[in-house]
């Protein structure tokens, strides 16, 4: 059965391969550049010769930055064109039936086929966020963003958990259809909700969020590469100050709501005006950057956990269900 698989999936490794390849050979170029610039403007930052170069840090050209962002879709590509295909090409044709009379059980084809292929699926994901992450490594040194949504999605171990969900999503689509369109197409609509969703309203709320309060005058920042959920300023009655398009502020007040002598304020702020931002707070709710690795993990699971319900689901049609 092995050797049966490698021999119907050839193609498809292959062109995975290669596609992977190119794609190191990209990143491995354009990263030793990036590197190299980033050593020498903090070579000349040392010196005391200035830090303006390290803000013009050049992260490749646009073209490799967007091939970056796009690894974001890189696990789709195996459950629609390896996923999709494996159940829904047999059942389609029927050559499933003629696999099944040479003594082979179905439970024992199905684990074969599907257990090298969500292998290859982890091998796919795992090394394209191990090359994005080198890539990306110069600019989390100058700045710490891996916590930040997009950023988040492409390195650490949650990759390889998409191209899991994704490849199982398609090979339960193709055992429900019995077609290969409909279940790319299925597979396609059911990775892109699921993240999304996810992303949007899941993920926010893993662990408790941390609210933090300041004096305005003073501000505040979260160490490290934290994710920021809300941030604003609460009146000195407690109500939320609303700031209106291109209002000047002062601290995140509107100067509207302020003694006109805060108007003139400058690097010293009147005693006066100071006396009136008082009563204001300001608050900013956010995802501390030490939770990155739990954040991963627990975002692992549950794609992982959505894989292998979606891989029973196919296991109780595909063993139920005459074909």
């Amino acid at each position: 059965m092995t050797w049966l698989t490698w021999r119907q999936h050839r193609v498809q490794l292959y062109l995975a391969a290669a596609l992977l390849a190119a794609f190191a050979v990209v990143i491995v170029i354009s990263g030793r550049q990036i590197t190299a610039q980033f050593h020498d403007a903090a070579a000349t930052c040392a010196a005391g010769q200035g830090c303006r170069h390290l803000g013009g840090l050049f992260m490749g050209s646009h073209v490799v930055g967007f091939l970056v962002i796009a690894t974001l879709g890189a696990p789709l590509l195996v459950g629609m064109f390896w996923g999709a295909p494996l159940l829904a090409a047999e059942l389609d044709t029927g050559t499933i039936r003629f696999a099944w009379m040479q003594s082979v059980t179905r439970g024992r084809w199905l684990a074969i086929k599907v257990g090298w292929l969500m292998l290859a699926a982890a091998v796919w994901g795992g090394a394209i966020s191990a090359l994005v992450a080198w890539w990306y490594s110069p600019a989390n040194n100058l700045a710490p963003e891996q916590f930040n949504p997009g950023r988040f999605d492409l390195a650490g171990i949650v990759p390889v958990a998409y191209a899991l969900f994704a490849m199982a999503l398609g090979i339960t689509a193709g055992a429900l259809l019995r077609r290969t369109l409909p279940a790319m197409a299925v597979t396609f609509a059911g990775f892109v909700a699921v993240r999304v969703a996810i992303v949007l309203w899941l993920r926010p709320h893993y662990t408790s969020a941390v609210t933090t309060t300041y004096n305005v005058i003073r501000g505040y920042t979260p160490p490290g590469s934290y994710w920021q959920l809300a941030q604003g300023v609460h009146g000195p009655g407690g109500k939320l100050v609303v700031v209106g398009d291109n209002e000047p502020v002062l601290g995140g007040i509107p100067l509207s709501q302020l003694p006109s002598s805060c108007a003139r304020a400058g690097n010293t702020v009147p005693a006066s005006c100071q006396q009136a931002l008082a009563g204001f707070r300001g608050f900013i709710t956010y995802q501390p950057a030490d939770r990155y690795w739990a954040f991963q993990g627990i975002e692992t699971g549950i794609f992982v956990l959505l894989a292998a319900i979606l891989l029973t689901v196919t296991a109780l049609v595909l063993l139920r269900r005459d074909v």
